[in-house]
């Protein structure tokens, strides 16, 4: 068994020759650049692209492993120079009928082991959807409909960013998940958190107390992969012991989430759209202090505490510890100029965050860029909390 990074949510852009594939993610987002940075500058082992159902983006894979750089495995995934697996994903909306009879929509990450599994998915799926070759698009099927396809096809369901106000299950579809999957609700081995929820929030819903967390980047640009991300303990880089890790079998398992400040996420607090302004006091929030409107954008953590059936946020016993992460881009004082040469010195952010010591760092670059990122490792850092699709800020205490 040994240690390794995965971040299991990055988008694509644009495919190699140009065509869109998510709208508003960066044009460098490509199969191969996502592969090099994972690599090259981020340090991780497992990467998740979740827009590989796209007919543009599988043309692309099938010529990457035309070049002999990356080939597939076995047990599942896409190896790239020994360093990388990865699995190929998909992000589809679904829409669902919440429980006042309103139609919402959530997004569900659906994993597979093969490229063979995720074209025929792929083909059946575009019966599904007006427009395949984009990403996120709307299904005409719910999530139940939808995971019994994932598993024809070998696959596996995770609820995406699973409390964030728009497109999501918790936060406009359903104060239950079981209520949605139903008998099936068993063959989610996880969900993913978000960027404006964490461990502690979550763990007050007592149906997740048998699922994993996944803490992901939901990457748009290349600077912005392992935001989040999360340590398993594994085997070996591949799709079946991903899977094992998720489900928690024979030693497999997630040792530790890797996650925002949920205050840094863009949701994490109620926001009133008439006043432009996030609501404070206690939650849940469900009007503005300033206009009464109820014109607002409901935060996570308001929103958590309306559907939450425990009294505290006890953790079950196979729990990963969740450690609260500043990635580089979110450090006061490290411009982007820094951080290149940080990388240029360091090779990866993971090296950067985790490894390095305050001597390491002031040696090379001097007392205020060692004493930044020392700070934001030791959560010494004063935070803004974000809200209604504008992230948290960070100040120095």
């Amino acid at each position: 068994m040994y240690e390794v990074f995965a971040d299991m949510h990055i988008h694509i852009g644009r495919s190699e020759n140009n065509k869109p594939i998510k709208i508003t993610a960066a044009r460098s987002l490509n199969f191969a650049n996502i592969a090099k940075e994972c690599v090259e500058r981020k340090g991780i082992n497992i990467a998740g692209i979740i827009d590989c159902a796209s007919p543009y983006v599988i043309e692309d894979i099938e010529n990457f492993l035309k070049t002999g750089e990356a080939f597939e495995i076995e047990d599942g995934g896409i190896i790239y120079k020994d360093k990388v697996c990865i699995i190929l994903g998909s992000e589809i909306e679904t829409s669902e009928i919440n429980e006042n009879g309103k139609t919402g929509s959530a997004h569900n990450l659906c994993y597979f082991p093969k490229l063979s599994d995720i074209k025929a998915f792929s083909k059946e799926m575009s019966i599904h959807i007006k427009n395949i070759t984009l990403s996120s698009q709307r299904a005409d099927i719910s999530a139940y409909e939808l995971i019994s396809i994932v598993q024809k096809y070998n696959g596996i369901l995770v609820p995406a960013h699973a409390f964030t106000p728009h497109k999501s299950f918790y936060g406009n579809c359903t104060a239950r998940l079981e209520r949605i999957f139903k008998e099936k609700y068993k063959d989610i081995p996880a969900i993913e958190l978000g960027l404006s929820s964490d461990t502690f929030l979550a763990d007050q819903i007592s149906e997740l107390e048998t699922k994993t967390f996944l803490t992901n980047s939901d990457a748009h640009s290349l600077p912005k992969i392992a935001r989040e991300y999360n340590k398993l303990q594994i085997e070996n880089i591949s799709f079946k012991e991903f899977v094992k890790a998720l489900k928690n079998e024979d030693g497999r398992k997630i040792i530790e989430n890797y996650g925002l400040d949920p205050k840094l996420g863009k949701y994490h607090r109620t926001y009133c759209e008439v006043c432009n302004k996030n609501i404070p006091g206690d939650a849940p929030v469900t009007k503005c202090d300033t206009c009464d409107s109820r014109n607002i954008t409901m935060g996570v953590y308001d929103r958590i505490e309306v559907i939450k059936d425990k009294k505290d946020s006890t953790s079950p016993s196979f729990r990963p510890k969740y450690v609260y992460q500043i990635p580089l881009t979110f450090i006061p004082g490290l411009g982007g100029k820094t951080i290149e040469k940080l990388l240029d010195k360091f090779d990866t952010e993971m090296n950067i965050l985790h490894k390095l010591s305050y001597d390491d760092i002031d040696a090379a670059f001097g007392k205020k860029v060692a004493d930044s990122i020392v700070a934001a490792r030791e959560g010494k850092m004063n935070i803004t909390a974000g809200g209604g699709g504008v992230y948290g800020k960070i100040t120095k205490e």
